[in-house]
């Protein structure tokens, strides 16, 4: 009797190979697409061999990503540090926030030798904008260096409402960014095929700066919170950047005032968003103090009774019998 021919079986093989067919494929089909394109000819015979053999790389390609990230990850967390990273978030947020650091440092650097260089005020404005960002994150980094998150909840509020408002000084270099680029005497723009990257990374990391923002309340360090807040205002920064490019490269035919309001409008959100944000960090950070604050006060001793008992009208002060030894009330 003959078995019958496990279909399923063969279709999964066939749809979720092992890696290495997969890693064998994918570079394979890539290398015979640019030689049809560029060698052979599209109409060429050899291409309609290519075309099914690249279409069945990509489905498998799709179809093992996740198997093949599930692995990769499992692979790096064999590492003790990577593990620590994935796993421990207070330490994670630490190194973004020296890694981020680092970057508005080398920022501030090259655009206050650039505008000085250059006699530019366009590069001193974005010097003082990301000499605020830096500023914010040096604050909650000497803070977690030496504290830690989540140790002391009043420290870590202090360096929260330092944040807020340095938030909202940072609205001026922010307000001076959109009034020179409304202007024309300063702008943001990427070559070629660069400005589709940085608009995929814009948008990731503002999707990315909101979900952590709220993901990262449950933790309740105000440190983590607003390294997060810090992080979203650049990111929300990015975006007005990315629309200025974007408009500098396609928005042509548009005129002017198409490019005025759009700028202006986007210029103002993000403002307010930032200022909106800091303020809220203010208050928040106010009324947790001042909750505090209340608390120890209803907490503290109640000041203790005297002692001593006053001398009585007409008679020298008790200093003999069972009275002198009478709790005054």
């Amino acid at each position: 009797m003959k078995r019958p021919i496990r279909w399923k079986q063969l279709l999964h093989k066939l749809l979720f190979p092992h890696p290495a067919v997969v890693l064998v494929c994918v570079p394979a089909a890539a290398a015979l697409l640019v030689w049809v394109f560029a060698v052979a000819g599209e109409d060429s015979p050899a291409a309609y061999a290519v075309y099914p053999f690249s279409a069945y790389a990509l489905v498998i390609a799709c179809t093992g990503l996740g198997g093949m990230v599930r692995r990769l990850t499992a692979w790096v967390l064999h590492f003790p540090l990577a593990e620590r990273l994935v796993r421990d978030v207070p330490f994670r947020a630490r190194v973004t926030l020296y890694l981020s650091l680092g970057i508005n440092l080398l920022y501030v650097g090259m655009n206050l030798v650039s505008g000085v260089r250059q006699r530019s005020v366009w590069f001193g404005t974005m010097a003082v904008y990301y000499l605020f960002l830096a500023g914010m994150r040096f604050s909650l980094v000497r803070y977690a260096r030496r504290a830690g998150a989540g140790a002391d909840q009043a420290g870590e509020y202090r360096r929260y409402r330092l944040c807020g408002i340095l938030l909202v000084l940072m609205n001026l270099a922010l307000g001076g960014v959109v009034v020179l680029v409304l202007h024309r005497e300063g702008g943001f723009s990427y070559s070629g095929y660069m400005i589709y990257a940085m608009a995929a990374y814009a948008f990731y990391a503002t999707i990315m700066g909101v979900v952590n923002l709220v993901r990262y309340r449950r933790y309740h360090s105000p440190v983590l919170s607003a390294s997060r807040a810090v992080s979203l205002a650049a990111e929300l920064v990015s975006m007005l950047s990315l629309e200025v490019a974007m408009l500098a490269q396609f928005g042509s035919d548009n005129g002017e005032g198409f490019r005025t309001l759009m700028i202006g409008c986007t210029g103002f959100g993000v403002s307010a968003v930032v200022a909106g944000m800091g303020v809220s960090m203010i208050v928040r950070a106010g009324r947790a103090l001042g909750g505090r604050d209340r608390g120890a006060a209803g907490s503290s001793p109640a000041p203790e009774m005297p002692t001593a008992v006053p001398p009585r009208k007409g008679r020298g002060p008790l200093t003999d019998g069972p009275a002198a030894r009478r709790t005054p009330l």
